[in-house]
């Protein structure tokens, strides 16, 4: 059986309230370029929001790299978690030249997660 590497609909955070459940559980991660926040689901699948804001960069064609990128990452190791939400939020703009900088970074950031959640 080939193992599926999309991105899907039930892989995304997209309402209102669950991105406020992740923010209001108050627990989070954070790298150089990275916040990852988090809180545990009632479902057996990690979902991902993305909130990257004007604040961190102006131009709509970074910010949309920046989820492109974020996307991703995220889907190629969306089974090391289960039943957590996360919730990245970059705080520094990154470019094509930093991608490998944040590739380690989320790594990590994901390595220091599970061990949080053991």
């Amino acid at each position: 059986m080939a193992i599926e590497l999309s991105f899907s609909k039930q892989s995304r955070i997209i309402k209102t309230d669950d991105f406020s459940s992740v923010f209001n559980f108050r627990k989070r991660i954070t790298g150089k370029f990275l916040v990852i926040h988090y809180a545990y689901n009632q479902l057996n699948l990690t979902r991902l929001g993305l909130v990257v804001a004007k604040k961190t960069t102006r131009l709509s064609v970074n910010r949309n790299y920046m989820k492109r990128v974020l996307r991703e990452l995220f889907r190629s190791r969306e089974n090391d978690l289960l039943s957590v939400d996360l919730v990245v939020r970059p705080q520094k703009t990154f470019t094509p030249v930093n991608y490998l900088e944040i590739k380690k970074e989320f790594a990590e950031l994901l390595v220091n997660l599970r061990q949080k959640l053991k």
